[in-house]
Formats: structure tokens, sequence, C-alpha cells
């Protein structure tokens, strides 16, 4: 039910980022994705709490097991988990949404083989505490593959800097033009689990740049570090920005 419920946020939310921006929604509902990330990383943890909290109970009163059916059953659940996270394999390592469904995929995968492992070994010795042992040690495995999901979602819902772009190069990139002489209030956020924004307001002493050096500018950004929407705020003389005004002035962007 946990993976059912995943897939269809997944999916709801690559349904919902594809859809125009509007005048209530102007950057367009691409943060549902990283909604969904969240949702994903919190029921995958609802998920193994579940879990250890049965096993720990089986330790005590052990249940017996139909081990001939629960193999059958849990082998095709590998065949069926796997394969599905194949699917997502290569969209989880760019894509923080995709990631998260690939996750449940992959630990019904390891929660299944766990599952045919442990049945088998039952079978033959009789060892009805491998039950539980092997729940926790699959509620481990879950917990170590899924908290990087959880870390990450919830950075990108505070509007944390996504972790594959180097804010620090984005800066020196900016700063090191020769047409600009400072660089403040530098901002870059995910507005999805695929798209990011940047804003900069750039002091250029020489008088603006003109039109070419701004997609000029805009184009090095996407293609040197993934950035998809960014918006440049031109300032000609120091005086625009001050420890108390507020951020605002003529804006160029592409």
């Amino acid at each position: 039910l946990s993976d059912v419920l995943g897939l269809v946020l997944a999916w709801a939310a690559v349904w919902l980022s594809r859809r125009k921006p509007s005048t209530r929604h102007s950057y367009g509902l691409g943060r549902s994705s990283i909604l969904a990330a969240l949702a994903n990383a919190v029921l995958l943890f609802v998920a193994l709490g579940a879990i250890a909290w049965e096993a720990v109970s089986r330790f005590s009163q052990p249940h017996l097991i139909a081990t001939g059916p629960v193999v059958w059953i849990a082998t095709i659940g590998i065949a069926i988990n796997a394969f599905t996270a194949w699917l997502f394999m290569r969209g989880s390592k760019t894509d923080l949404n995709v990631r998260g469904a690939y996750l449940h995929m992959v630990a019904d995968a390891a929660v299944s083989l766990g599952v045919v492992v442990s049945a088998l070994v039952m079978a033959v010795t009789g060892w009805l505490w491998l039950d539980p042992l092997t729940s926790l040690a699959i509620a481990a495995v879950i917990a170590v593959g899924s908290w990087r999901l959880l870390v990450d979602s919830l950075r990108l819902s505070l509007d944390a800097v996504p972790a594959h772009i180097d804010a620090a190069a984005v800066a020196r990139y900016l700063a090191d033009d020769k047409q600009v002489k400072e660089l403040h209030d530098l901002h870059i956020w995910a507005l999805s689990t695929e798209a990011v924004a940047l804003t900069a307001h750039v002091v250029c002493p020489d008088g603006h740049p003109g039109d070419a050096w701004l997609a000029r500018i805009c184009e090095e950004l996407h293609e040197k570090f993934a950035i998809d929407h960014a918006t440049i705020q031109v300032e000609v003389g120091p005086d625009v920005h001050g420890d108390h005004a507020p951020h605002c002035g003529i804006s160029f962007s592409v």
C-alpha cells in the first residue's frame, strides 16, 4: 500500500510540475515534486518503523511461517520490484522525486530478498528468530538508503542550494566577469527536483553591459552549473545597495 501511494505521489508531482505557470503560481507547480519526495521519504521511515516494531515483538512471541508460499510470493515480489526499480534507475540520479519512487522499489526488493533467504533457512533449521532478525536488518538497510532522500528533500523545501550546485563556484564565475565590479544578494534555490533558479545583483560601474552580455551569462550559468532560470539585476553605482535598502531597482533578465 505504501509503495502504491509512493508511486501515485511521484506521478502526481510529475503531472503537476508540467502544468504551465499561472497568475497565482508564477513559477508553476514544480515544487510539488519536492513535496512528493519529502512525503515518500516520510513514508519509507513510517514503513521501516512498522517493520521494526513488529520484529521486536516477534522475538518474544515467534510466529510459525508458511515457508513455501512465502518463498514463492517473495520471489515474484523481487522480480516485479527489481524491474520497476530498474525503470526508475536513470532518473533517480538527477531527480529527487524519481529517487523517492526508486527507493520504494529497491526497499521492497530488499524486503522480498530477505524474506526468501530467511524463509529458506527457517524451513531447514526451524530458527523462528531469523524472521524478526531479518526484519530488523531490512529496516536498517531502508533507513540508510532513505536518510539522504529525507535530508535532501527537506533541505530543498527550505530553499537550500541544491546539492549538485557549488554556490561558491557560481559566485566566483559572476564576480570574475570583467564587467562586474561587485556581486551581492546571490540566491540559488530549487524550483522543482529538476529545475534551479538564481537571482543576483551585480554592480557594473561602466553602465549596463547590454542584452547580449545577459544572454551569455544566463546561457553559461545553464551550461556550467545547470541553472535553468537566472535573473540578474544590474546596478551601475555603489549607492543602490545599502544595509537597509530594499532589494529593488531596474532588473534585466533572460
